[in-house]
């Protein structure tokens, strides 16, 4: 076991009035099982036409570990992660999908992996293991992924198989090093922020998880399309010094 259990749950949510409800059920009840000696889940609200921030703080008001932050608008899901990265106060911060399209007991696998090799960051991974999948997006959408990590791993030169997954965790001051250089608002901030992580040193472990399609993405075929430009912005930052090492 980790010596250090304390832990924030980032959850961007945009429009989840109706998804949230069992996600912060299951995941209330998935912290209640161990043993942790801080825990929060924030609620990152991206300008909701919805009820998402209400639900959310009637949570809190029944005694669980709820907090919700507000977006300055519908700023993007990139903005929602690294609000909730940097306002997150747990030594050890997991993004997770407002679907749990990656079930929360995976973090267990993250768990063991950090256990066995120290790393500041362990990712889950469709890539990896895909017999993991049980319920897979429609074809289109896989093709699209597929040729989206073809392109960052040649681009970016990042071996990684598998940026897009929403479950990532971070050491707290890994994710202040890497959010704080952060600058994709977007669906193309993953990669960059692995990036930014290779690029300050930062070690990465990426794990075989399970995962399930859930109707209702968010991810347009615009914004799909856009990910795609979000790799030449990264590159393009990099060579202009942005993500200096130095203090950003």
């Amino acid at each position: 076991m980790l010596l250090t259990r304390s832990l924030s749950i980032i959850i961007p949510a945009y429009n989840e009035e109706v998804r949230l409800p069992d996600t912060l059920l299951k995941i209330t009840n998935y912290l209640a099982q161990g043993n942790w000696l801080f825990t929060e889940i924030v609620v990152v609200d991206d300008g909701s036409r919805d009820r998402t921030a209400e639900v959310a703080e009637s949570y809190a008001r029944d005694g669980c570990p709820v907090r919700v932050l507000r977006n300055p608008g519908n700023r993007g899901k990139g903005y929602s992660v690294r609000h909730g990265m940097l306002e997150a106060k747990g030594e050890w911060l997991l993004l997770t999908d407002a679907d749990l399209s990656t079930p929360i007991e995976e973090l267990d696998k993250l768990w063991r992996a950090l256990e066995n090799e120290p790393a500041e960051i362990a990712i889950g991974s469709r890539a990896i293991d895909r017999s993991l999948i049980g319920v897979h997006q429609p074809a289109f959408r896989e093709k699209a992924g597929q040729l989206f990590n073809w392109t960052m791993r040649r681009l970016l030169r990042l071996n990684i198989r598998d940026t897009q997954c929403g479950f990532k965790l971070f050491r707290a001051d890994a994710a202040r090093e890497v959010f704080t250089r952060q600058k994709l608002d977007r669906f193309g901030f993953d990669a960059e922020v692995l990036f930014i992580a290779r690029k300050l040193g930062g070690s990465i472990l990426e794990i075989p998880v399970r995962w399930n399609n859930v109707e209702g993405s968010k991810v347009s075929l615009l914004s799909g399309a856009t990910s795609f430009l979000d790799l030449l912005r990264v590159r393009l930052n990099d060579l202009r010094g942005i993500y200096h090492t130095d203090e950003p």
